[in-house]
């Protein structure tokens, strides 16, 4: 007899879980679930399960499939599983790789020569099959010791090797593309524009001047609290810092420059953010003015390696830069100790009066 489950969803809405459990002589021979948006769905793939499983074999043909299921399976049962909130990136990585033959094939019979016929049928760049791989190999690294799936991660590791030595993938590359002045002095003025005529729009001059000066994510913007602001030790709590192996509870301390003082103490206490905005919204409202105003391969998140340039191009030494970055590694800050340009580019810089008056 199947049985429903309703639970919540971390972030919001309702899921329906529906089970199946057969027992035979009191001894459990089978088990399978499936997760619904709605209940009759839930109720209706009960019935038909039901119907599908009191044919002759057909439970000794499911518990093969329950031990040996497609890619597909599992990477639905990994994003339903996982207690940590995947990023959005890996999210749709995941649903494009289900869309492609190696989805259908069982654990079993997907070898390293499988993953690098994959990896090739991608239309991507070498960095991007990298990144697809990278989080395909998240699923082989916990299918075997979690679920005892034959998902071999060894086959995933040689296939990586053999992939990157032939330049099929490689690593993603640093970007270096920085907004020089006069393309700033275009995003402000069109930004104050739209402010003057939609006065609830999210304040974009601030959160650009801000992303640069404090060198905070867009995402880790939008996540700074009032209460985690310590103005007079100049500093702000960064909770969730970006990290390779920890999305969540990296809560980190980071340094704030004055003018990302200034901008902090000009935003209104409205509530517990100082900056209650989405990222995403952030995002898009920069990317259409970036195309309106002619402005090519520019990126709110380049907004933060301009930031981290601007510090070294002051005189900051490394600890004292990722004091305010919050790296944890110094080793990726060499590469700006190489800048020529020294002195404050932004020293009289007209738009700092603009975004660090009190809002009214």
């Amino acid at each position: 007899m199947g049985t429903i489950v309703e639970r919540a969803r971390k972030k919001g809405g309702k899921a329906y879980m529906a089970k199946i459990i057969i027992k035979r002589e009191g001894k459990v021979v089978h088990r399978e679930t499936e997760t619904f948006d709605r209940r009759p769905a839930a109720a209706a793939w009960i019935a038909r399960r039901e119907d599908e499983l009191s044919k002759p074999g057909a439970i000794e043909r499911a518990k093969l499939a329950t031990n040996d299921p497609p890619l597909s399976v599992v990477i639905d049962r990994y994003i339903d599983e996982s207690e940590k909130e995947l990023g959005r990136t890996k999210a749709q990585v995941l649903r494009a790789i289900k869309t492609y033959d190696i989805a259908g094939k069982r654990c079993s019979q997907i070898e390293s020569d499988t993953i690098a016929d994959f990896a090739k049928q991608l239309d991507v760049e070498p960095q991007t099959r990298g990144n697809y791989l990278s989080h395909l190999a998240s699923i082989f690294a916990v299918a075997r010791p979690m679920w005892k799936y034959p998902l071999d991660y060894a086959a995933m590791k040689d296939a990586q090797t053999v992939l990157r030595r032939l330049g099929i993938v490689s690593k993603s590359k640093e970007r270096d593309r920085r907004p020089t002045l006069d393309e700033l002095d275009k995003l402000m003025s069109h930004f104050k524009e739209r402010q003057e005529r939609r006065r609830k729009s999210a304040p974009m001059c601030r959160l650009i001047a801000f992303g640069i000066f404090s060198t905070r994510r867009q995402e880790e913007i939008t996540r700074l609290a009032w209460a985690d602001f310590e103005e007079e030790h100049k500093r702000v709590l960064v909770r969730d810092m970006k990290h390779p192996g920890q999305k969540e509870g990296n809560d980190t301390w980071c340094d704030l420059p004055e003018p990302a003082i200034q901008i902090i103490k000009a935003m209104p206490r409205d509530g517990d953010l100082i900056f209650p905005y989405s990222a995403d919204a952030i995002s898009a409202a920069f990317t259409r003015a970036c195309q309106f105003l002619e402005i090519e391969d520019l990126h709110f998140h380049d907004m933060r390696h301009e930031g981290v340039s601007w510090l070294f191009e002051q005189g900051y030494n490394i600890p004292h830069a990722a004091a305010v970055s919050g790296h944890r590694s110094w080793t990726s800050l060499k590469r700006y100790t190489q800048l020529r340009q020294r002195g404050d580019k932004y020293a009289g810089w007209k738009w700092l009066e603009v975004v660090t008056a009190p809002v009214v």
